[in-house]
């Protein structure tokens, strides 16, 4: 679906008016979101368009988490479909305990005090963001009977862990 379509839907179930009201922009403007462009021009024509320029220049993911977090969810990258055989479960299992078992040693070094401050708090967040990407990784593998795609989830060789 093209974000110009997507719009038009919303605005099936939203009021244009009250959108722009709260974004203190035109009426037109958020009706011309909502058609195709007749473009592509720089900068994208609508949010959803620049959105997706910024993720693409940026190649960073904290903006998707960031506006996933904004709206109470949370982000997790589909893994890629490989064409390997179930022998990766094994890893792929202990793969999962291991993040698993990393977040608890974050939050017992961080509660260590009977109190936790917001740089603990940060690296709980990442590390529990980090297990939920792995864990659903390991589901879609089990669902597709392919544990291959769980090395693509795994940090680089060295990389610091946790932090």
């Amino acid at each position: 679906m093209q974000s110009h379509e997507l719009l038009r839907e919303v605005l099936k179930t939203t009021s244009a008016k009250q959108i722009a009201a709260d974004l203190g922009l035109s009426l037109s403007l958020i009706y011309k979101w909502a058609e195709a462009p007749e473009s592509e021009g720089a900068g994208g024509g609508n949010p959803l368009d620049r959105v997706d320029l910024l993720m693409q220049s940026s190649r960073d993911p904290r903006v998707i988490h960031w506006l996933c977090q904004r709206f109470g969810g949370f982000f997790i990258k589909n893994p890629r479909n490989n064409t390997s055989h179930p022998e990766f479960l094994i890893p792929a299992t202990n793969e999962i305990v291991q993040e698993f078992a990393d977040l608890l040693a974050v939050i017992a070094a961080a509660a260590g005090d009977s109190r936790i401050d917001s740089a603990e708090a940060r690296t709980i967040r990442k590390r529990w963001e980090e297990l939920k990407t792995v864990t659903e990784t390991f589901v879609s593998c089990c669902e597709n009977g392919n544990f291959s795609g769980m090395k693509d989830v795994r940090p680089p060789e060295g990389a610091a862990r946790g932090s």
